[in-house]
């Protein structure tokens, strides 16, 4: 199958003719069980039920759900019939879903009962409370003018809104000609998805990606892992983010393999997952990893059985070199990988392979992905920069992105006329093709004029023994305009001083790099996708230690 020009629809169809029974979709706590056919089957059901709430191809509808089965299968059924997938964080609260929906000029929006505090229906009342008195499917809004229709899922019937399984029988009147023409007039080149990024500066911007971006990626992606019709992936990643939706399920369905969901991050329940369905790959940040190894080493032996498992992916942020090996070690993934990108390249640029050294795979992020082509560049000049000396990242091809949502001017900022993507991330690449991030631009810490990435800090402070996860900072300084401040994750039954930490760096690393204040902390502030939030713990750590008139 050509995957650079396919789009998801007829991809899904073949790998459904080559698989017809092997499992796509398995859910361990529901007792759900889709062969390839009959997900293919429910996908095409669920395209003819949007089309009976009126959608059209090019409309946007969005998802507001945890992992749930039917954001899978929406992910496929809105492409097929060429409808755009808005992906809604889960931890949205009323002002950013207000923005989101303004924004991205959703006119179906699908959502559950909610997730940890948040529910989604009561929320959605708060910031449109017309929609309580509106009979569904005639929603009209001042506020939201594409907003037509809203579908929970979920037990009962809520006031202005259509029930999942109501939708469903609906299509049901729906011919399967009509779904077949609109079928026939998708291109790999249409956009498919808005994937909003994480926000974790100014508001979230519209990332528009095609069929050709998904697909192509997503298969690249399976490949460097080795993956065939006999790799079961265990998600415990978010759907709405691009690890979710590209790196785990497109990866999985380009090649035929099964789909294991957790229907969010619990360390029990990935592992009695990947334990109960013989997982061979596992996905997930470095928090979840520490996590998982953290829940392993307290249960009783033999509880969990990961001799199954051999590969997957930890991306994300970068990857502690000891967690890394700890879990080769501990979780038996001997073939584990790591990928890096970002959602405006759809978002995998780089992956190392199953066959790399264990070396290669903690020290980098590995080489480009085939069709894709990547540079060191001057961030002031954007001229390239020879082998081993950093830059800002820059890539081109298939990968790229259409652009931001009605944002031409952030577009335009870090796209250029010839299609390369500047990436913002500082990295260096070796003669052999090999990248490894230093940091982003913005995380940098700049210490008296010296450069600190705090990337090299926090590797070396995970060696400590007592350390179990640890994020560096630059907090304001009078003298030097930045100090290092590490924030430091002790392992249960530990303790340190701040002293103590400070002295296991003292002649260790170079003394610029040596943090001038640590903190202990019992979490670090995250963003719904499990990325760490730099910028809260700067304005942490900074209030902590009193330093914000600090400023020269």
């Amino acid at each position: 199958m050509d995957f650079l020009n396919v789009t998801i629809g007829r991809m899904t169809d073949e790998i459904a003719r080559q698989h017809p029974e092997n499992d796509a979709l398995v859910y361990v706590d529901r007792g759900l069980r889709m062969t390839y056919r009959q997900f293919r089957e429910r996908c095409r059901a669920l395209s003819r039920g949007l089309m009976a709430l009126g959608v059209k191809k090019g409309d946007h509808v969005a998802i507001w759900a945890t992992n749930y089965p039917e954001w899978v299968l929406l992910q496929f059924a809105a492409a097929r019939m060429g409808a755009v997938l808005i992906t809604v964080n889960t931890a949205y609260r009323p002002f950013e879903l207000e923005y989101l929906l303004k924004q991205s000029d959703t006119g179906t929006l699908i959502l559950t009962d909610g997730f940890k505090d948040v529910g989604y229906p009561d929320t959605l009342y708060e910031v449109c409370p017309e929609l309580k008195k509106a009979h569904p499917g005639q929603f009209r809004s001042e506020k939201f003018p594409h907003l037509r229709n809203v579908v929970h899922i979920g037990e009962g019937k809520l006031p202005g809104m259509f029930n999942w399984n109501e939708m469903m029988a609906m299509g049901e009147n729906i011919p399967p000609s009509a779904l077949e023409d609109l079928e026939q007039a998708c291109s790999p080149d249409d956009v498919i998805c808005i994937m909003y990024t994480s926000g974790t500066t100014g508001f979230p911007k519209g990332v528009m990606l095609t069929h050709k971006n998904l697909v192509m990626n997503g298969y690249s992606i399976g490949e460097c892992m080795k993956f065939t019709e006999k790799d079961r992936l265990c998600i415990p990643v978010p759907f709405f983010h691009c690890f979710g939706c590209v790196l785990a399920t497109m990866a999985c369905v380009t090649h035929g393999s099964t789909m294991v969901p957790v229907e969010h991050f619990n360390p029990p329940a990935v592992l009695e997952s990947v334990t109960k369905e013989k997982c061979t790959a596992l996905h997930g940040v470095p928090t979840m990893f520490i996590a998982e190894l953290e829940h392993l080493a307290a249960s009783e032996p033999g509880q969990y059985d990961l001799s199954s498992l051999r590969t997957g992916i930890m991306a994300g942020s970068p990857c502690p070199t000891e967690v890394m090996k700890t879990v080769v070690d501990k979780m038996n993934m001997k073939e584990i990988t790591i990928a890096y990108g970002l959602t405006e390249a759809s978002p995998v640029i780089t992956q190392t392979r199953v066959n790399d050294s264990l070396e290669l795979r903690v020290s980098t992020v590995g080489r480009v992905l085939p069709g894709v082509e990547a540079k060191i560049v001057d961030p002031e000049s954007r001229k390239e920069l020879p082998h081993g000396t950093p830059g800002e990242l820059a890539t081109r091809g298939y990968l790229i992105m259409k652009g931001y949502y009605k944002n031409g001017e952030a577009t335009d900022e870090v796209l250029d006329r010839d299609g390369w993507l500047y990436t913002g991330d500082l990295a260096v690449v070796d003669e052999n093709g090999y990248y490894k991030i230093t940091g982003r631009a913005k995380d940098m810490i700049i210490r008296g004029g010296e450069n600190i990435y705090p990337r090299e800090i926090e590797e070396y402070l995970y060696t400590h023994p007592h350390i179990v996860d640890v994020q560096v900072v630059g907090v304001p300084s009078r003298k030097y305009g930045e100090e290092v401040c590490a924030c430091v994750r002790l392992r249960p039954g530990t303790s340190a001083t701040p002293e103590e930490i400070i002295d296991f760096c003292k002649g260790r690393i170079a003394r610029f790099k040596v943090p001038k204040y640590v903190s202990f902390v019992d979490d670090f502030p995250k963003t719904a996708s499990g990325k760490i939030q730099k910028y809260k713990l700067r304005e942490a750590m900074a209030k902590y230690f009193a330093l914000e008139g600090e400023v020269r």
